[in-house]
C-alpha cells in the first residue's frame, strides 16, 4: 500500500496534532516525500518513540523515509549518502527518538518495520573492518563504536566484558553488569538492571525498572521486518537462565522464575484462571500482568512416550501479583 505526503500529513494530524509534515519538518527539505513511497501498515502508526519527544529537531520522519527507500532499492554497497543516513538512524536509535515498537494507549504495541530495514541496510551495504578501541574487533563500518554519553546520563557500566552495541538505546540509571551484551536495535528503559552473562537481542523492547537476572536470555529478530520483537513491560523480574524468544510479550509487574522458557509453540497453564496460553502463527505468546510463572512440565503425547513416562516442559502461572507484595517476595513464598 503506498502512502503520499496528504496520507502522512493526515497520520500527524491525528496522531500527533500537526496540521501538515511541513509544519512538523520546518525548514527541512521535504520534496523526497512528495512522491508516492511504499510504507508498511503498521509503519505509519510509529514514526517516534512514545516519550513524546520533539519531532522537530530529531525529523524522524524524514530520515525513516529515507531508510526505507534506500531498503526499497536493493542497494548493496554504502555511497556517502547511505552511510550518512544509516549513521543518523543509528545515532536516532541510540537517543531513544525512534525504536522498533511502541505502546499505544490501549496497551497494543505497533511494530516498526523500518527499524528493522535500516539494520538490515547497515548490515548489507557496510563492509567488515577492523575498528579500534580498548579491545580490538571487527565489524560492518556502517555501524562502527557505539558514542555513548553514560554518565551524563546515570547508566553504569561496570568493568569486565560487557558490549553494547551501536544502535542501542540505554536509559537513565541502566546498569550493565559484566560480562552481558545489548544488541543493536534493542531498548532498555530506565532503572533496568542488566546481570550478568544476559543477553538482549536485536530490537528487544525492555521497559522500565525490569531485571534481567543472571544468564537471561532475551531473543532478538530482525527477519521479517515486521515481526514482534520479544517486549518485556515494565516492572518485570526475569529471573536467572530464563529464555524468552520468537516475541513473547510479558506484560508489566510479571515474574518469571529461574529456568523459565518461553518461545510461541511454549503452552502456559494459568492454574489460577484455568486455562491454557499458547502463541499462534498471527500472535506471539502473550504473559498476563503480574502473573508469577515458574517452570513445569506436562506427560509427552504418543505411545512411545507413555511408555517411558516422557514429559514436555511447559510453564505454569501459579498466581497473580497483588498491588503490595514486590516481585522477589512473591516469587520466594510461591516456590516455598
Amino acid at each position: 500500500m503506498n502512502y503520499c505526503k496528504a496520507t502522512i500529513d493526515k497520520i500527524l494530524n491525528i496522531r500527533y496534532n500537526y496540521p501538515t509534515s511541513d509544519m512538523l519538518l520546518g525548514a527541512c527539505d521535504v520534496t523526497s516525500i512528495e512522491k508516492d513511497v511504499p510504507v508498511a501498515e503498521d509503519t505509519r502508526r510509529i514514526i517516534m518513540s512514545n516519550d513524546n519527544t520533539t519531532l522537530g529537531t530529531e525529523m524522524p520522519l524524514v530520515l525513516l523515509h529515507q531508510v526505507m527507500r534506500l531498503f526499497e532499492s536493493g542497494i548493496r554497497e554504502a555511497n556517502a549518502d547511505t552511510e550518512a543516513v544509516v549513521d543518523a538512524f543509528l545515532r536516532a536509535l541510540e537517543a531513544g527518538t525512534i525504536r522498533c515498537a511502541t505502546r499505544e494507549v490501549d496497551g497494543n504495541w505497533i511494530v516498526n518495520p523500518a527499524v528493522k530495514q535500516g539494520i538490515l541496510l547497515g548490515f548489507r551495504t557496510g563492509r567488515i573492518v577492523e575498528i579500534e578501541g580498548s579491545l580490538p574487533f571487527a565489524d560492518k563500518h556502517t555501524f562502527g563504536v557505539l558514542r555513548p554519553n553514560f554518565a551524563e546520563h546515570g547508566i553504569r557500566i561496570v568493568p569486565g566484558g560487557s558490549s553494547v552495541r551501536s544502535g542501542a538505546y540505554l536509559g537513565h540509571s541502566v546498569t550493565v553488569m559484566p560480562p552481558a551484551y545489548i544488541n543493536v536495535g534493542a531498548y532498555v528503559d530506565e532503572g533496568t538492571m542488566v546481570d550478568s552473562h544476559a543477553l538482549v537481542g536485536s530490537c528487544a523492547q525492555i521497559g522500565k525498572r525490569v531485571h534481567l537476572s543472571a544468564a537471561a536470555q532475551i531473543g532478538g529478530v530482525l527477519e521479517p521486518v515486521g515481526a514482534q520483537p520479544v517486549i518485556i513491560e515494565d516492572d518485570c523480574l526475569i529471573g536467572g537462565g530464563c529464555g524468552i524468544y520468537e516475541g513473547t510479550l510479558v506484560r508489566q509487574r510479571a515474574v518469571l522464575g529461574a529456568g523459565v522458557i518461553l518461545t510461541r509453540s511454549t503452552k502456559v497453564y494459568d492454574l489460577v484462571n484455568e486455562k491454557v496460553l499458547q502463541g499462534t502463527n498471527d500472535s506471539p505468546l502473550e504473559i498476563p500482568e503480574g502473573a508469577v510463572v515458574i517452570p513445569g512440565s506436562r506427560p509427552a503425547t504418543g505411545e512411545f512416550a507413555r511408555a517411558h513416562g516422557l514429559q514436555a516442559s511447559c510453564a505454569l502461572i501459579v498466581k497473580y501479583r497483588d498491588g503490595n507484595t514486590d516481585a522477589a517476595t512473591t516469587l520466594e513464598s510461591t516456590l516455598r
